[in-house]
């Protein structure tokens, strides 16, 4: 009887058990597919008709992965229904759910040829992130057993715009621009819509993960800066275990997505970036130094480096000019932000700029980096990796967004200052889209 209730006791429990079962049943088919060569003779997918004997064991495989995912997401449904408010039910659930689809891609890689050895290292490495996951939830649950709650009903549409809340929208739409642009600068046209599909879901994904992670982590910040006290999270219209869970399965998901439609260094990019943002900037930058938005724009300024690597496969010097752009590009543009708002800096103790140092010094610092960053953008013409069309743009736009600086540099008062903030965006991706055009024609 004791046996029952510590390790049979709730629903979830018995999902986890029935997961771990047909997870072994399905390694172990998996197994003897590759051992016997089944493969070659299913070769459809999701399903297919064997046609020899011995593809009855691929087929046997594809169900019981089917299997083992019913569970999977079963267990998922009822963390999501019963369990929100648990910080280590629901992403631990979330995260295993998430490497399962991606297993379920990478598969689909496989039966359609497209199967590297990076493919091949991520499969066996999603197999045992599965179990080791599966493991700890049934361990999680039996030494402590979750608390089922039930929660009030949201409207359906509210809470869908929460999660996209978490994904700043305005900031995800600006980085795929300027991803997308290289993407087809990169690939000298209008590339294969597959890849332009896949590196504008993964570029998404990754960019609006990488976002929600930093709300997590922001939480209690947010809730002293009038800007974002209204979020999701620090408004208590979600728990920060549902914010965790679903940044962690849109950053898991953006990987697999670029290594399998895309390639291996777009994927590690945008690996890196996340990790840039959520762990150097989030984590160790914001609170700790003044210099945290200028090392920290390194993690804004990868998005162009994967476009050109999702069409060339590769990073070279014109990614690493694209990367330098963008580098120089944000310290203008935030520390613009940070001047309007300076007083919900200090109210939350982040050391921005105008906080520390001052108003007058913030102002010269955007003039210094606007001038720097408008030569870099010359670099592209003068190495011979953009034509006339380009320098055209980037002398035009680079003059308007020099005279933003001048007026913020000289005048006082917000005003200016949330015009260049603006402006500066709109900069950004003219600059792009100029390059884009330039390299097609």
């Amino acid at each position: 009887m004791r046996f029952y209730r510590v390790f049979w006791a709730s629903a979830f429990l018995r999902l986890a058990w029935g997961a771990v079962l047909f997870l072994l049943l399905a390694t172990v088919v998996g197994r003897l597919t590759i051992l016997s060569g089944a493969l070659a003779f299913c070769t459809g997918w999701p399903l297919c008709w064997p046609t020899q004997p011995v593809g009855w064991i691929a087929m046997g495989h594809r169900l019981a992965v089917a299997l083992s995912g019913v569970m999977v997401f079963g267990l998922l449904w009822r963390a999501w229904r019963f369990y929100r408010h648990d910080a280590a039910v629901l992403p631990l659930t979330t995260v295993v759910a998430t490497i399962y689809l991606g297993q379920v891609l990478i598969g689909a890689g496989q039966v359609l040829g497209n199967y590297p050895l990076h493919l091949m290292v991520l499969h066996r490495l999603s197999s045992f992130s599965l179990w080791v996951g599966l493991v700890v939830i049934v361990a999680v649950t039996v030494v402590r057993p979750p608390v089922a709650q039930v929660y009030r009903p949201a409207p359906l549409g509210r809470r869908l715009l929460d999660f996209l809340a978490l994904t700043k929208p305005v900031v995800v739409a600006l980085l795929l621009a300027i991803t997308l642009t290289a993407l087809i600068a990169g690939w000298g046209g209008w590339p294969p819509f597959s890849l332009f599909l896949a590196t504008g879901v993964g570029g998404a994904l990754a960019a609006g993960g990488a976002s929600a992670l930093n709300q997590v982590i922001d939480r209690e910040v947010d809730r002293l800066m009038q800007r974002t006290q209204k979020r999701p999270i620090p408004a208590g219209r979600m728990f920060a275990a549902e914010g965790l869970a679903f940044a962690l399965a849109l950053c898991l998901l953006s990987y697999y997505v670029f290594a399998v439609f895309v390639n291996f260094v777009a994927a590690a990019l945008s690996l890196a970036g996340i990790v840039y943002y959520v762990v150097v900037y989030s984590l160790l930058l914001k609170k700790t130094t003044v210099q945290n938005i200028v090392i920290g724009g390194g993690a804004g300024a990868i998005p162009p480096m994967v476009g050109w690597a999702a069409a060339t496969g590769r990073v070279d010097g014109v990614s690493l000019l694209l990367f330098a752009i963008v580098f120089f590009w944000t310290p203008s543009h935030f520390w613009s932000l940070a001047i309007v708002r300076r007083h919900d800096y200090a109210r939350a103790g982040v050391p921005m700029l105008p906080v520390v140092r001052g108003e007058a010094e913030t102002r010269r610092q955007i003039w210094w980096y606007t001038l720097i960053l408008v030569a870099i953008t010359l670099l592209l013409p003068a190495l011979g990796q953009a034509g006339s069309l380009y320098l055209a743009a980037a002398l035009g736009l680079g003059a308007w967004l020099i005279w933003s600086a001048w007026r913020v540099w000289t005048g006082s008062g917000n005003k200016v200052a949330w015009q260049m903030y603006r402006w500066s965006s709109l900069y950004l991706f003219f600059l792009f889209v100029a390059f884009m055009v330039d390299r097609i024609v």
